[in-house]
Formats: structure tokens, C-alpha cells, sequence
């Protein structure tokens, strides 16, 4: 994984949702290393392509804008999921650190009537992923 790469598209993205000041953590892991993680935090024993850790609360996010929180993606399901959907492997990775960082700035796709990902169509469009 090219760290220079993905700093880069965090950064660009974090400019374009508007918090541009702020930074977040991204670890990419195994599929085992995601399950367990998913099955911590969440209590959902399957893997996932994406988990989003928020540093804090909403107002401690507001006023510091340093860091957001951690980002875990899992390498092998972006793998598998670009394969699926004809994508390459680096966009797949460029939209999961999108989502992950959207999470990270307090959206939720599964609770906000679309909000979330008719925001993340926008941002896909701008960014060139």
C-alpha cells in the first residue's frame, strides 16, 4: 500500500467535505483482523469492507479539528468488491477511505434518509473516484 497515496486522497477529501484542518488514521487489514474488530465493536461476527472509529464527541471534533478519529479498510474484501463491481483496486480503496472519513464527520447511511450517500455520489463526481 502506497502510504503517499492514500494521504493524499485523505487529505483531498477531507478538503472537499469541508474539513480540510482536520486529519484521521487508516489502517488497512486482513478480513480476520476486520471481523474481529466488527464483531468488538459492532457485535456483528462477519467481516465488513470499512469500520469507522470517531475520536470523540461532535462539539470535542468541532473545536479541535485535529484528528477525526481511526479508519480500519479491509484489503481483501476492497479486493474482492472491485472485482465485483469492475472497478479498479485503487478506487476501491479511494471510496472506502471517503466513506470511512464521511462516518468519521458524524454521517450515517443508515440512519439519515440518503443524506450520507447522495453527499458521498457528490464527492465521488468532484474527486475523480
Amino acid at each position: 500500500m502506497d502510504s503517499k497515496r492514500w494521504i493524499a486522497i485523505a487529505a483531498k477529501a477531507l478538503e472537499a467535505i469541508g474539513r480540510a484542518n482536520a486529519d484521521a488514521t487508516i489502517a488497512f487489514l486482513s478480513d480476520r483482523r476486520m471481523r474481529e474488530l466488527n464483531r468488538s465493536f459492532r457485535g456483528i461476527d462477519k467481516t465488513t469492507d470499512v469500520l469507522s472509529f470517531p475520536a470523540g464527541s461532535d462539539e470535542v471534533q468541532a473545536m479541535s479539528e485535529v484528528n477525526l478519529g481511526d479508519i480500519a479498510i479491509s484489503v481483501e474484501r476492497a479486493e474482492m468488491q472491485a472485482t465485483e463491481n469492475g472497478l479498479r483496486f485503487d478506487d476501491e480503496i479511494a471510496q472506502l477511505v471517503l466513506h470511512g472519513l464521511l462516518h468519521l464527520c458524524g454521517y450515517d447511511h443508515e440512519t439519515d434518509d440518503g443524506e450520507m450517500n447522495r453527499l458521498e455520489l457528490r464527492l465521488r463526481r468532484r474527486l475523480g473516484i
